[in-house]
């Protein structure tokens, strides 16, 4: 099985999506910290999470149709520079110490809508530029850098803001983002073009390459389960973890404990190969409802954060074997769209989540939201092993030659 990285288009992407992953990961804390210290408003803050947010969500099915008609590698390219140049306007904007909240929100949102561009192109970017027999390992690859990445984004991201300030964090990120464009500028990706029709029968074929694969649109129902359940937690947790367990060391334990564990898994993923992919990987991200389930029955902090460990390895395992089987099955000329149906519900679950908490909490206590949340992501996690699709769903066959267009490795 040839490794990923001795293809040169491979190689160059991955360092590509490297860089831009780091960059994006040091971004979260400083632009919290500099949009708070510029305005002392939390509601600026969601103000402008929401601008990069909402354009996101709302063009992301025709970012799977652009992704589709077009070859990924020049969306990609172009998204990058766009995403450059919005990040380097902020940078820019706080390090002249009078920045503008209108400005970095319109910035943001227009990030926002490149992004929902982008990311349908993850898949066929990867499936274009390596061989089908390599394409676990790849995503594997991907899943680790993007694992890694979170560990060390924060601590870049920190670093910046403390020694620095948070613009250069934001120029940082744009450099990145210039980077990943000019190695995309070097590499050739396959494409396989679409016919011209109307956007909206390109999104209805891109539904009906979801709908049409029963363990892919059960498995979505179960995996946005888990990211309304994982905003649950995010919300909730901080304060029972000042409150009832010890103070914020132990939250910053247990999401620590879990970006190792995330990365553990991705690195697992690379190497096992289980003869049901779906059905494995769905029940290793049953055990979300571990965590959830523990916090809200006040267990020692030891165990929750241990059992959160577990649960992000469990998410770490699902990404590069879903990657897979998905490139593996879906025809390479809906592959954009049916990612982006992918992340819209993954995204849509999760403001649902911020949103719902904090009004069962204040209702009910805190210990109930986390048990209902509990029950669902476990739930439905499990039910799809009643899905004859994820039963029967077989790990793709490593052969030799470029990824088909066709189904190899379906559900036999």
């Amino acid at each position: 099985m040839p490794h990923p990285l001795r293809t040169r288009a491979f190689r160059l992407l991955f360092i590509g999506r490297t860089l831009s992953l780091l960059g994006d990961a040091a971004i979260p804390t400083a632009l919290s910290l500099a949009v708070y210290l510029a305005t002392g408003s939390t509601a600026a803050l969601a103000l402008v999470l929401a601008c990069a947010m909402v354009p996101r969500l709302v063009l992301l099915p025709l970012g799977g149709v652009v992704g589709d008609r077009f070859n990924a590698r020049t969306v990609a390219l172009t998204t990058d520079l766009v995403r450059c140049a919005t990040q380097l306007f902020v940078g820019l904007e706080l390090l002249s110490g009078t920045p503008q909240l209108w400005q970095i929100a319109v910035a943001e949102a227009i990030g926002g809508a490149a992004s929902a561009f982008a990311m349908p192109t993850s898949s066929p970017l990867i499936i274009g530029t390596v061989e089908a027999s390599a394409l676990l390992r790849a995503n594997s690859l991907m899943a680790v850098v993007n694992s890694a990445t979170r560990v060390a984004g924060p601590a870049l991201g920190g670093t910046l803001i403390l020694t620095a300030g948070p613009g250069w964090a934001f120029v940082l990120d744009a450099a990145s983002f210039a980077v990943s464009a000019a190695l995309l500028s070097a590499i050739k990706v396959r494409h396989v073009p679409i016919p011209h029709r109307s956007v909206l029968s390109d999104l209805k074929e891109g539904w009906s390459e979801v709908r049409s694969r029963d363990w892919y649109w059960t498995s979505l129902i179960a995996h946005a389960a888990w990211n309304g359940a994982a905003a649950v937690l995010m919300t909730l947790g901080p304060a029972l973890a000042v409150r009832e367990m010890g103070g914020k060391t132990v939250w910053i334990a247990l999401l620590q404990t879990g970006a190792i564990g995330l990365l553990l898994g991705s690195l697992l993923a690379g190497r096992a190969r289980p003869r049901r992919p779906v059905l494995v990987a769905n029940l290793g991200l049953a055990t979300y409802a571990l965590p959830l389930g523990l916090l809200a029955a006040g267990a020692p902090a030891a165990l929750t954060i241990a059992a959160y460990g577990i649960a992000q390895a469990g998410l770490g395992f699902l990404g590069p074997v879903w990657d897979t089987s998905v490139q593996s099955a879906v025809p390479a000329h809906a592959l954009a769209r049916v990612t982006s149906y992918d992340w819209l519900l993954s995204l849509a679950a999760m403001p649902l989540g911020y949103a719902l908490a904090p009004l069962a909490a204040s209702a009910w206590g805190a210990e109930v939201p986390l048990a209902v949340a509990a029950v669902a992501v476990g739930a439905a996690c499990l039910a799809t092993a009643a899905v004859p699709g994820v039963r029967r769903f077989r790990a793709p066959a490593a052969k030799s030659g470029t990824a088909r267009e066709d189904h190899p490795g379906v559900p036999a």
